[in-house]
């Protein structure tokens, strides 16, 4: 990419009408600012012609290139791709990352470079979410996914894909296995200096999402496995605290029944057959939650920087 400074990575599936409308808008905002981006829109596999981008005028956009990928891989891998493959290019500039569906605002994009250049360019600046768009039920999902993401991860979910990553966090993030999983929270898990402003996200600009409730689900578990052995670790923890409470009630349950007249005739074979079952669970479910932690830290990955060219089929510059 030649357009120093910046470059705007968009990962598209199909979306190429809607992503056409961003890169115009984004032409419109870099109109009044000395920077001149170059864009690199990963082509996720689509089935659909990507023609419609190359009818554009952008003439405040230094470029316009698309990478083409072998197959589809899905939304969090190709921004894995396409980051590694950024970082593989002779360059100091930063990347931007967004979505390609109008859903992130253009506009908040000049917010997102200033506040890099303000951070002195050493720390990844999040679009943070204060307010969505989608429906009730959604929402109401989303605040159950949040709870129980943060109750297995100790973390809070705030952000999504927007954000703009500095060029040496960059080349340390493409370093990191879990990237390929999920962008957000690998920088989370790998510990890299990050801020956050306030966004509303805006609404589709045209056409219906590929993304589904299996999807969403399946994005959300991406998430939470980038976290695998902090959530294998908490897990052990509460069912050896849950074994130990079933201990207790055992010891309970055998005690008022030989040293007081407070039982009822059978109840204590039953309580104590039921806390038994229930102790038994909590300690199948604690070498499980062990080996999960375990099985974290020794499982083959993916190294982004090293197998992200296996998915790549080629790059072309379609404007500038």
């Amino acid at each position: 990419m030649t357009a120093p400074g910046l470059v705007i990575l968009i990962p598209v599936y199909n979306d190429w009408v809607p992503c056409a409308s961003v890169l115009a808008a984004l032409d419109e905002i870099f109109a009044t600012r000395d920077e001149r981006p170059s864009v690199l829109l990963v082509d996720d596999g689509s089935i659909e012609p990507w023609s419609p981008v190359t009818h554009l005028s952008v003439p405040h956009l230094g470029s316009v290139s698309v990478l083409h990928l072998r197959r589809n891989i899905g939304h969090q891998r190709a921004i894995c791709v396409g980051l590694s493959y950024l970082a593989d290019q002779a360059s100091d500039d930063s990347v931007l990352v967004m979505d390609g569906d109008g859903e992130d605002d253009p506009r908040d994009v000049a917010r997102l470079v200033d506040a890099s250049r303000a951070a002195g360019a050493r720390s990844v600046v999040f679009a943070e979410r204060t307010r969505r768009s989608e429906t009730l039920t959604f929402r109401l999902f989303y605040a159950l996914y949040r709870w129980v993401h943060r109750l297995l991860t100790g973390h809070r979910v705030r952000v999504g894909n927007f954000s703009i990553v500095p060029r040496p966090v960059l080349r340390a993030l493409v370093a990191v296995p879990e990237l390929w999983s999920h962008y957000a929270a690998a920088v989370f898990v790998s510990r890299q200096p990050y801020t956050m402003i306030p966004t509303q996200r805006a609404r589709r600009l045209s056409g219906r999402s590929s993304m589904n409730m299996v999807s969403l689900v399946t994005h959300g578990l991406s998430a939470v496995a980038v976290f695998s052995d902090v959530v294998g670790t908490r897990l052990l923890i509460a069912s050896l605290s849950l074994a130990g409470l079933m201990g207790l009630g055992i010891v309970l349950v055998v005690g008022i029944r030989l040293l007081t007249d407070l039982a009822i005739p059978g109840w204590a074979t039953y309580a104590a057959g039921l806390l038994a079952v229930m102790l038994l669970q909590a300690i199948l479910f604690a070498a499980m939650s062990s080996f999960v932690a375990l099985g974290a830290r020794r499982a083959a990955t993916v190294l982004p920087i090293r197998d992200y060219a296996l998915y790549v089929d080629r790059c072309e510059r379609v404007i500038g």
